[in-house]
């Protein structure tokens, strides 16, 4: 781990060592536990969860990484998560869907909206508030039902962003992200998307003939959209376009699948590597193949889509209900 801290510079060492004065990333955390409720029944945080979120957001306070462009900060954010627990299904909790906040143990999807939302509330002043924890969960909540949700609301199992591209697209609508496929070279995937109502077995909320219609008229929907994504053969020759931070997805070629895996891209050693929560390593970690060879070495992935986060005071962000009024 040496060599990821001193290829993130001098300033991610000092973020790391600040985050690492009260939560060291680079040891295992417990092993997760379910998330308490709130008392309104809408999220759920436990205490530990909330020593993760101060340690790192106070650590980047300290070390001033609001400063840093949006792209590096969720970079260095997600570099101290290494060694966290992968753990599946931590949003499949009993009951109603609601807004579950778990730090201690990340999927794929999860690590990637922590990551960005973190961001997000560094860069909002977050650590300025860390006096007041109840406005501050608050606040971290309603960015990450922001990101998760469509429309950033929740209304039942189906409004939750299940689709990685309409995750995407859904952030791009609201000015969050910019998909930059496209701009890459990429080329559409016209492939229908009907793996959830295929698998219906597979969901235990698809057990209800309602929500698995609404699941089906979703489908319906990405699979009408020019859904852009680089080839895998051409990931090598766009790498240079590629930034510390942005968004990748690891598209599927299983049918009916739009995405198999996301990260976050990191620049090690003039290489661009991936940032994430696989299954396979156990844990968040950086991938010891580059980007391009990873995709190429995993069957059922065939390229990527490219999404890189906005500033937070950049246009149509304020729109989004992220910012709070001082």
């Amino acid at each position: 781990m040496i060599q990821y801290r001193a290829a993130l510079g001098p300033v991610a060492v000092i973020a790391l060592f600040f985050i690492g004065t009260q939560w060291s990333p680079f040891e295992p955390h417990p092993d997760p536990i379910d998330p308490p409720s709130s008392p309104t029944g809408t999220s759920s945080w436990s205490d530990h969860d909330w020593d993760v979120f101060s340690s790192v957001v106070a650590g980047a306070g300290e070390a001033k990484l609001d400063k840093l462009p949006m792209g590096r900060l969720m970079a260095i954010i997600g570099t101290s998560f290494v060694g966290t627990a992968y753990t599946p299904n931590t949003l499949d909790i009993p009951g109603p869907e609601r807004l579950v906040i778990n730090f201690r143990g990340l999927d794929c999807v999860t690590f990637v909206e922590n990551v960005h939302a973190l961001a997000l509330a560094i860069k909002s002043g977050a650590a300025e508030r860390l006096d007041n924890r109840a406005d501050v969960e608050t606040e971290y909540e309603q960015i990450l039902r922001t990101l998760r949700y469509r429309n950033g609301v929740i209304d039942g199992y189906p409004s939750r962003l299940h689709y990685f591209s309409e995750w995407i697209e859904e952030n791009a609508r609201r000015q969050l992200v910019t998909n930059i496929s496209k701009d890459l070279g990429g080329i559409i995937d016209s492939e229908a998307i009907d793996f959830m109502s295929s698998h219906p077995d597979a969901y235990r909320q698809l057990g209800s003939l309602e929500t698995l219609k609404d699941i089906q008229k979703i489908e319906r929907r990405i699979s009408e959209r020019n859904r852009h994504f680089v080839p895998q053969d051409l990931i090598a020759d766009i790498a240079d376009h590629i930034q510390d931070g942005d968004i990748i997805a690891a598209t599927s070629s299983v049918g009916g699948l739009d995405v198999a895996h996301t990260g976050l891209a990191l620049w090690l050693d003039d290489k661009l590597h991936l940032l994430h929560a696989p299954l396979a390593g156990e844990s968040v970690q950086i991938s010891q193949l580059t980007l391009a060879e990873r995709i190429t070495s995993i069957p059922g992935q065939d390229g990527i889509i490219v999404a890189r986060a906005h500033e937070l005071g950049e246009p149509g962000l304020r729109n989004a209900a992220l910012a709070t009024e001082h």
